[in-house]
């Protein structure tokens, strides 16, 4: 470890020479990789300092215990040395853990209504509504891609393109079954009701370098755009109904203003669809007999409930129980995201253990 950080602190050096270059700024691609490199390094770097120098404290209180003046601060010295650096040998561990490669880019987001009728095409709006307020407050970029409004409100289905940097890293633990439990405004006799919603979170797939298309694997339909009380209907086939054969995956968008912009988007979300499904083969061949204590990100499975009588939230996976439904709803998810992510590292470092 100590010979990658090393390694590491010499790259530093190197990126800030290149930085401060003239004519750094000439090509802008590679001066926001070298951007890019420097912010993900330097922490890494930063820390590989506090520990060198943690080691050099040690060393000089060890030349002084055969000073009887010096010995007993010398002891003490050396104690905290120690215990420094074990937090932050602990520190640089996370630090240098397997980075996703998607942990930086867009997402779409897609909730689809499941078992309960029209509440669970209420709730679905609610999800929808709570991941919107979570952007605002990541500053992220939401654009709604498909819509399909339920007749009392809410979504059959709603599909959403949030741009901003780290959106799938804090959103990638969501994919899964939503549960809700509480008591619908039309029920009359004050009955709890459970329903169901499937989040699905896909990394978007970098057009030139991930996914390749076959123009002859697709089919392309367009309709005319219709919506729920004469929205969005217009005189024109500008919906978009695209279907990939290889896979069977079928993608419509009509929020859009034009054909044109539909077919993008539709082509866009296929294929990032296409990537989530190779991705889901590929880890479920290298899988381990060790399953994330994270799940499995299966949209079949149960991960978390909002019971609304109760005013909790209960995360399945990771035993956690929240008792601020409201805040949670209105966007307030940084709290139940960061014990997701750290349940999840601490289950890397643990694998790393097994590994070593």
């Amino acid at each position: 470890m100590l010979k990658k950080l090393a390694t590491l602190s010499e790259r530093l050096e190197e990126i800030n020479r290149l930085m401060s270059s003239e004519g750094a700024t000439n090509n802008m691609d590679a001066y926001r990789k070298l951007t890019q490199e420097h912010a993900e390094i330097t922490p890494i770097v930063e820390q590989y300092h506090v520990f060198a120098q943690a080691e050099q404290d040690i060393a000089e209180a060890h030349a002084m215990l055969s000073d009887p003046d010096m010995k007993e601060f010398a002891q003490e010295e050396i104690a905290s040395g120690k215990v420094k650096l074990e937090t932050v040998e602990a520190e640089l561990q996370k630090l240098l853990l397997p980075k996703d490669p998607n942990d930086d880019k867009n997402i779409f987001l897609e909730i689809r209504a499941g078992t309960g009728g029209d509440e669970s095409g209420l709730f679905c709006g609610d999800l929808f509504r709570m991941y919107s307020r979570y952007a605002e407050r990541q500053k992220w970029k939401v654009e709604v891609m498909s819509a399909n409004e339920s007749e009392v409100g809410g979504y059959k289905e709603i599909i959403a393109k949030i741009e901003g940097y780290g959106a799938y890293s804090k959103l990638k633990f969501e994919s899964g079954g939503h549960r809700v439990q509480r008591v619908p405004d039309t029920e009359t006799q004050g009955r709890i009701h459970t329903s169901a919603c499937t989040v699905a979170v896909l990394a978007e797939a970098d057009e030139i370098n991930d996914i390749v298309i076959n123009p002859a694997d697709i089919r392309i339909d367009t309709y005319r755009a219709s919506g729920a009380g004469g929205q969005h209907i217009n005189k024109t086939d500008s919906a978009v109904r695209i279907t990939h054969a290889p896979t069977g995956i079928v993608v419509e968008c009509q929020e859009g203003r034009s054909q044109h912009a539909n077919k993008a988007q539709a082509m866009a979300v296929l294929a990032a669809r296409i990537k989530s499904k190779q991705v889901d083969e590929q880890q479920s061949k290298i899988a381990s007999e060790r399953k994330s204590l994270i799940g499995s990100g299966d949209r079949s499975e149960r991960i978390r409930t909002y019971n609304y009588p109760q005013g909790r939230i209960t995360d399945h996976r990771i035993n956690l129980t929240l008792y601020k439904i409201d805040a949670i709803t209105e966007g307030d998810m940084d709290e139940l995201i960061g014990a997701l992510s750290a349940e999840h590292q601490a289950d890397l470092l643990a694998s790393l253990g097994e590994d070593n």
